[in-house]
């Protein structure tokens, strides 16, 4: 029987994910539940990232290849021991593959080893490839007292496995975007997807090409970084592309600016799960082009709130270009409607949820 101390303490959540020295859509999102579970009086997280800072002494081995995944591990996982030993629920966010075998899953057994409440929170669009061929992963997802997802496209991948899971959506603060009423476009275009093969960036500059054969001043802004960015710039070079900018990483908190110089924004990925940018164009009134890779017509409808077109096609990418610049009534429309969808991802929404999982799990109404 739990004692009033028990059930008067506050639940403590240990949050095991990357922080923001990794600069991705988890990181983000780490970050911004972190920022809204800290308004929740009966709750209380700490956090694990799953890249922690390896101490001054040890920082050479980082540079040496091979040793540099032991080194991080070798920093994570007495981390993760220690900070789990006195929290009520582990909650985990987890991509696939490797990832998930080297972080999540340990932290996952850690919790069920100690007697935790663990959430996993899968966040990657090659869920259905990880679960069909590695096979560690569904019997150790079986172990999660909670499958949590940001999108419905996970939560139907999971029940072809026969695993439950629910979705609980990314969220955005919409006042931290500039909202700016667009109707008739300029050919400026933008994208911030990580520079590496499954976000198939040769598709967008193939679609860049076309679009710059109509119009020659349009400008392109590549604003991330990733292990393709060589690949990339030459084969931008080969195209003949002009006014293509490759800017790298930009921290989080200038992001808004790059959305509220471009008019259009693009990304054509062969795989994808929730990707929180398309909430950012929503909330900075900035029309979306897209592929209909995995998660994303989950949070877009074509022709309602963004366009959509096959996987690979450039000369789709293009030709929604050239109705955008050139059907201000549509970018109206378009854009209208993406305001009112982003109101799904509010923050206070999405906090309750949340809370009311954790609340759930160690038995508080």
């Amino acid at each position: 029987m739990r004692t009033n101390n028990a059930l008067s303490r506050r639940i403590r959540v240990l949050l095991v994910a990357p922080s923001l020295d990794i600069l991705g859509g988890q990181a983000v999102q780490a970050s911004r539940i972190r920022e809204q579970i800290a308004q929740t009086p009966d709750i209380e997280m700490r956090f694990q990232p799953i890249n922690p800072r390896v101490v001054a002494p040890f920082q050479f081995l980082l540079r040496i290849k091979g040793l540099r995944t032991l080194t991080n591990f070798a920093s994570y996982f007495p981390a993760l021991v220690w900070r789990a030993w006195p929290v009520d629920i582990l909650h985990i966010f987890t991509a696939a593959y490797t990832s998930y075998l080297l972080w999540s899953m340990p932290a996952l057994l850690i919790g069920k080893l100690l007697g935790k409440k663990v959430i996993l929170n899968y966040r990657d669009g090659q869920g259905e490839d990880h679960l069909k061929n590695w096979r560690t992963a569904i019997p150790t997802i079986r172990l999660a007292d909670r499958i949590v997802a940001p999108s419905g496209f996970i939560v139907d991948v999971f029940r072809k496995f026969g695993l439950s899971a629910i979705s609980i959506f990314n969220f955005i603060d919409t006042a931290h975007f500039i909202d700016r009423r667009r109707r008739q476009l300029r050919p400026v275009f933008m994208t911030n997807r990580i520079l590496e093969p499954l976000y198939n960036i040769h598709c967008l500059l193939r679609a860049f090409q076309r679009i710059q054969q109509r119009y020659p001043d349009a400008t392109l802004t590549l604003a991330h970084d990733g292990p393709s960015r060589q690949e990339l710039e030459a084969f931008a070079g080969e195209l003949g592309l002009r006014h293509t900018s490759f800017i790298g990483r930009v921290p989080h908190t200038q992001i808004r600016e790059l959305y509220d110089a471009a008019d259009i924004y693009l990304t054509t990925p062969n795989i994808d799960c929730m990707p929180g940018s398309l909430l950012e164009c929503f909330a900075s009134g900035l029309p979306i082009i897209a592929t209909k890779a995995g998660g994303i017509p989950y949070v877009v409808t074509d022709e309602k709130d963004g366009l959509l077109v096959e996987l690979d096609d450039d000369e789709g990418v293009a030709r929604a270009s050239f109705r955008l610049l050139e059907d201000p009534v549509l970018v109206e429309r378009l854009t209208d409607a993406g305001r009112e969808a982003v109101k799904s991802y509010a923050p206070e929404r999405v906090r309750q949820q949340w809370a009311a999982l954790y609340r759930e799990l160690v038995g508080r109404r």
